[in-house]
């Protein structure tokens, strides 16, 4: 039998608004114990050096260029990792020895598997003698080295998840954070995964530069608008959403140019009704219909995008990740703790039907801390 490892899982996603933090007990296959979560959250000026940094990326061309200040800001991407860790284990009454494994996402600035590239800043050997603790890090490369397109990798944890809740039945979990992505797991059958199209990314550049608010909190702009269904249809038409899966997106290949609405609160409905049909969509590619849809991440608390999904999935169970017994904000972060133990083992994170690689790989960088 597996050893159970207690891991933390570590999560700065697209949206960009903070570390997400978790731990969890687990083999790597089916053993899943989920203990304390937390959030540190971004200071405004913190988020907009981050943003800044997308724009650097554009200089990128390989994942190990660091141009300009992106060096810096990965050091400081790290050392904020760090100090979450020391809180996060003073807050729950835990030691650094508690802890067997430490999995890093580190933060995403540029993703093109079109290029085979993909970074996300963050340095697990710099964490790992920060915190005492060995850290897998840059889990998506090895994935991209074998064909793949680097992500999605929660899958695998998906999977583990219908199994842990003994609720097998086809169903689809789809993470809305800055883009969407959606598994379809099946009893009889491997996950099927892929990014569907835009999360909150293009809401949130909305509401920031139409409201000065960084986010529509709840929903509530867009639930008074009018959706425009001229406008959903013309993001419709990008070819991405005509191409085969497996595919995933980078936060920057949709953009506000096509969202020619006046209206603050139709532009905050008109992109949550395009969130939602994308996910909807996205279903032509389940070898089996989802019995149950089960929604994560920030968008999962944006009521226009739920209400949206209710309406166009109607032989569905539509439920929020906590409404059906999952922590909504730290799945993420539990599911980088989990591979970080799978990784370790040298099982797989991803495989042919979720990121398109050419068998199912494993992958991460391990970093043991350094003896004194």
């Amino acid at each position: 039998m597996a050893k159970i490892k207690t891991a933390i899982g570590f999560m700065s996603g697209t949206s960009m608004d903070g570390i997400d933090i978790a731990l969890v007990k687990t083999d790597g296959i089916a053993h899943l114990e989920f203990g304390p979560t937390g959030e540190v959250p971004y200071d405004v000026h913190f988020a907009q050096k981050l943003h800044d940094a997308l724009n650097l990326a554009n200089k990128i061309d390989n994942r190990l260029a660091r141009p300009d200040d992106l060096a810096a800001l990965e050091t400081e991407i790290t050392t904020r990792h760090a100090d979450a860790l020391d809180g996060f284990l003073a807050d729950n009454s835990l030691d650094h020895t508690d802890i067997d494994l430490v999995g890093f996402h580190g933060q995403t600035i540029v993703h093109r598997p079109d290029l085979g590239f993909t970074v996300q800043l963050g340095d697990g050997e710099m964490l790992a003698n920060k915190v005492g603790i060995p850290v897998v890090w840059d889990m998506r490369s090895n994935d991209m080295e074998n064909g793949g397109q680097g992500a999605p990798l929660a899958p695998v944890f998906h999977n583990a998840l219908a199994k842990f809740s003994s609720a097998e039945q086809p169903q689809a979990f789809v993470n809305i954070g800055g883009i969407a992505n959606v598994t379809f797991t099946s009893p009889d059958h491997a996950p099927i995964a892929f990014d569907c199209g835009p999360g909150n990314a293009l809401i949130d550049q909305w509401m920031q530069t139409k409201t000065n608010q960084s986010f529509d909190e709840g929903g509530a702009l867009a639930l008074t608008g009018k959706a425009d269904d001229n406008v959903v249809g013309r993001y419709l038409l990008d070819p991405f959403f005509q191409e085969s899966i497996p595919k995933s997106l980078d936060r920057n290949d949709f953009t506000l140019s096509q969202l020619d609405v006046a209206d603050n609160a139709d532009g905050a409905a008109t992109l949550a009704e395009l969130t939602a049909r994308a996910i909807a969509l996205s279903r032509q590619w389940a070898r089996e219909e989802p019995m149950r849809w089960i929604i994560s991440g920030g968008g999962r608390h944006n009521l226009a995008i739920m209400e949206a999904l209710k309406r166009l999935l109607p032989n569905a169970i539509v439920r929020g990740a906590d409404e059906v017994g999952f922590n909504n904000d730290a799945m993420e972060a539990q599911c980088w703790g989990y591979l970080a133990v799978r990784a370790q083992r040298g099982l797989p994170l991803s495989f042919p039907s979720t990121t398109g690689c050419e068998e199912p790989c494993t992958g991460g960088v391990i970093s043991t801390p350094k003896t004194a």
